[in-house]
């Protein structure tokens, strides 16, 4: 019985095997050190910020659409983020993050929905985060490892990419693009009573 073939394949699944698994790992943050603009998360959402944002599924089909409006306040140590959230069918949903400044660009949050305390690194223009949390799924938990990074662009609007994973694999995907909010033109705005 000729049985090269299989081995053929075998070999070129174990060759394969670190190049897939290397996929699944996110680049080192600091290797944006010294690129600009600085994106720092306590100046950048100190005040109020909106974003709009979509879930892909991992075909890239978009599943949902969101606005988040953001109340930020940071003291020089504690940010403090207050996070509403309006999807397009109507549901709404609230996340409050804390984060405390640690020093040498990094960060310790914590949130109302997300499991245990959240290391964060920020690095020239980028911040990453991974952390556990736990969704609803037609009916049942299940917890999503999500691979967090934010990228402040020149124009002061923040490229946010998160990638939902169970098991090292990509399932979702959300994105999300922030903008500071200007109050004095919000106000300008309003109309007239």
């Amino acid at each position: 019985m000729y049985r090269k073939p299989r081995f053929r394949q075998r070999l070129v699944l174990l060759l394969a095997l670190p190049l897939l698994l290397a996929g699944c790992s996110s680049p080192d943050i600091e290797r944006y050190a010294g690129t600009t603009p600085v994106l720092d998360i306590g100046e950048y959402f100190d005040g109020q910020t909106r974003a709009w944002g979509m879930v892909q599924d991992y075909r890239g089909e978009v599943q949902r659409r969101f606005v988040v409006d953001i109340d930020g306040h940071y003291d020089g140590t504690r940010l403090v983020l207050d996070e509403d959230f309006v999807y397009d069918d109507g549901e709404t949903d609230r996340r409050v993050w804390t984060f405390e400044r640690q020093g040498d660009g990094r960060w310790v949050g914590s949130a109302n929905d997300v499991e245990g305390p959240v290391e964060a690194r920020q690095a020239g223009h980028a911040f990453h985060m991974r952390y556990r949390l736990p969704v609803e799924v037609s009916g049942r938990e299940i917890t999503f490892t999500m691979d967090d990074w934010m990228f402040l662009q020149p124009d002061d609007r923040l490229i946010n990419r998160t990638d939902m994973q169970k098991f090292g694999i990509t399932l979702a995907r959300i994105t999300l693009v922030f903008e500071p909010v200007d109050a004095d033109a919000e106000d300008t705005d309003a109309p007239d009573t």
